[in-house]
């Protein structure tokens, strides 16, 4: 019965559906901010400031060594859980963290399992937030250490975009 009712709740329409995949590790360039999801819900959230940074700045094109055209955000250095303090990057994948530009960081993606979500196609801070909620309510082991978001070409278009969110999970 137990196996059952699993099968329909991960059937289910709007259930948390993604796929395990294993990633080596990777080095990422970027600017860095602390904050909370609680903070983030608030008029003195950061994330949205880093990304408004990055495009009117061009800090994206200060990056050396761009393994790729992806704009990755990484959450990293998780106080506890969801509830805690974390710190946010917001960069791109490097081949070599050498020539780190002022007031960037060099972070790194460890190695590791990763459950992938794909968000559905829309508005930018609609899917990737309707993408959170989805893992808030997945029954994952997660372990709070590194998760990041990756925004390539299929979110060109803010306004009809698609990304992908890799939790790290044990």
């Amino acid at each position: 019965m137990h196996i059952l009712l699993a099968i329909l709740l991960a059937t289910a329409p709007g259930a948390a559906q993604w796929n395990m995949t294993t990633v080596d590790e990777v080095r990422v360039i970027g600017i860095e901010a602390r904050t909370s999801n609680a903070k983030e819900m608030t008029a003195e959230g950061v994330i949205g400031k880093l990304w408004a940074r990055l495009n009117k700045e061009g800090l994206r094109a200060r990056i050396p060594n761009k393994a790729d055209s992806a704009i990755v955000a990484l959450y990293t250095d998780y106080e506890s859980d969801k509830d805690g303090a974390y710190s946010f990057v917001l960069g791109a994948r490097v081949s070599s963290v050498a020539n780190v530009p002022e007031g960037m960081v060099a972070r790194k993606i460890p190695a590791g399992r990763y459950a992938v979500f794909t968000s559905e196609k829309g508005p930018a801070q609609r899917v990737v937030f309707e993408t959170w909620k989805r893992i808030w309510g997945a029954p994952l082991d997660r372990t709070y250490k590194t998760d990041f978001e990756v925004y390539d070409e299929r979110a060109a278009d803010p306004e009809n975009m698609q990304m992908s969110i890799y939790v790290g999970v044990r």
